[in-house]
């Protein structure tokens, strides 16, 4: 049901996009970036194989990786997406797990003509995903398992964001970029608010 629902906004999403284009021409952009998010630990142990041994739950850190997309239907006005996600798994609780987050934004830029340096912010809604696996295991001598999937909980979250693009040549941008997660009844950390601070590396097509 998840995907379907992430596949369905992201192809109404790709729907816009193109209508877009052919009605009111602007710029699209597309980017990487780089960075970190964070949440305190919720403070609770878990008994989490049933044997008694009680685990601590972890805060989130880490480096996390960021693609997005976006499109602008004015000249300071437009449309994004924006996905989030941990590079490597976490220890939680005894457990292995991943956060990602997906975002559907709007964007503005108030000053989107200026050649150098323009400000971008960005307010939308989208879904936080924590994964779980089982950690890997290892028979000494012999071989180790990769990790195992185990399950995934979904939380609805808003999204808010401030960037500056400094455009380095052509259409090409770097963007320092503060976001700042808030993830309905984010139980398994201690705060419902997940900060994250990244730089992309962007190109914007159609840039005068």
């Amino acid at each position: 049901m998840f995907k379907f629902r992430v596949y369905t906004v992201l192809s109404l999403f790709v729907l816009l996009f193109g209508a877009a284009k052919f009605a009111n021409a602007q710029s699209g952009d597309v980017y990487f970036g780089l960075g970190t998010a964070t949440d305190k630990s919720s403070g609770q142990t878990i008994a989490t194989f049933g044997d008694g041994i009680l685990y601590p739950t972890p805060k989130m850190s880490g480096a996390f990786g960021t693609f997005g997309a976006g499109y602008m239907l004015r000249p300071t006005l437009g449309v994004g997406f924006e996905y989030s996600f941990r590079f490597a798994q976490g220890g939680y609780a005894g457990l292995n797990y991943r956060p990602k987050f997906y975002d559907f934004n709007a964007i503005w830029m108030p000053l989107s003509n200026s050649k150098k340096v323009a400000p971008e912010f960005q307010a939308g809604l989208g879904v936080a995903s924590l994964s779980f696996y089982y950690p890997q295991q290892c028979i000494t001598g012999i071989a180790c398992s990769s990790s195992t999937y185990l399950i995934s909980s979904h939380h609805f979250q808003t999204h808010l964001s401030a960037g500056l693009r400094v455009y380095v040549t052509g259409g090409v941008f770097i963007r320092p970029q503060v976001d700042v997660h808030y993830v309905r009844n984010f139980y398994q950390f201690g705060s419902n608010w997940v900060p994250q601070y990244s730089v992309a590396l962007g190109y914007t097509f159609g840039r005068r």
